[in-house]
């Protein structure tokens, strides 16, 4: 991981550090989208559907989402690849603070260091601007040089994503009596990141995490595991951490703050 050793920096209080037996989440609504491709009652049942899961858990788990595996396969490889690449490379396209996207590997959550390292880019640049003043924020993708295929396989990622997301926004517009496209206007400018994350192994595993204890701001996470998982989510009944077992071909939907707050607005 670039020569990174593990400091107190990332040593997390004794009440959050992870446990030696982690329990599987049991439960979790697992959402077939592929009604989407039908018509009426169908639809209408697979919004009601995730309008109850976005209630009583705020996350669920679909499948038949229309992406294609060959587009995540892609991805998946040239995410690996890039981490794989020597840290003095990776650095060449190190965010900072005028420019946010790229690769990092310094991010604390919860004033805490995080085990990980990430790749940020944005699935449509926006045109570049007459002049930057002075402090303003630049968003433009940091492409890694001589790494074949890794711009084409993520952008046609992002695109599939994106997709996928304004989907799955017509149904929870719908689970809320509204008209499929009523919060596509929120949306209509450059909202979407995507994060790319590795977790190396960790030579102190009882006393990090690779990204601490958090809750979504945004609207929509859509988050893509592979097999060996890692993801911990908290059971609102009785406050304990539970492990969700990746499902194969799936994808995790994590109802941000944002949408609660605006469902709560329209309602």
């Amino acid at each position: 991981m670039g020569g990174l050793t593990m400091d107190q920096a990332f040593v997390q209080a004794p009440e959050h550090r992870p446990k030696p037996i982690v329990t599987e989440a049991t439960g979790i609504p697992l959402i077939d989208l592929s009604p989407l491709a039908a018509s009426g009652g169908a639809v209408d049942a697979l919004a009601a559907e995730v309008g109850a899961a976005s209630r009583d858990w705020g996350f669920f788990v679909v499948v038949g989402h229309g992406v294609p595996a060959e587009t995540v396969a892609r991805a998946t490889e040239a995410q690996r690849a890039f981490f794989a690449l020597p840290a003095e490379r990776k650095a060449a396209v190190r965010r900072n603070e005028a420019e946010p996207l790229g690769y990092y590997e310094s991010e604390h959550t919860k004033n805490v260091r995080d085990w990980k390292e990430v790749y940020d880019l944005v699935p449509r640049e926006p045109p570049p601007p007459a002049a930057v003043a002075d402090g303003e924020l630049v968003f433009d993708n940091k492409w890694p040089q001589d790494l074949p295929g890794f711009r084409e396989a993520l952008e046609e990622y992002a695109k599939a994503m994106e997709e996928l997301a304004f989907k799955l926004l017509e149904l929870i517009a719908r689970s809320l009596k509204l008209r499929p496209d009523r919060l596509h206007g929120f949306f209509k400018d450059q909202t979407t990141f995507i994060r790319l994350n590795h977790y190396p192994p960790c030579p102190s595993p009882d006393l990090a995490l690779g990204v601490g204890r958090h809750k979504d701001a945004g609207a929509l996470t859509i988050l893509y595991q592979d097999d060996v998982g890692g993801l911990d989510v908290r059971r609102r009944s009785d406050g304990e951490w539970v492990r969700v077992r990746p499902v194969p071909d799936s994808f995790i939907i994590n109802v941000g703050d944002l949408i609660q707050v605006r469902a709560h607005l329209m309602n």
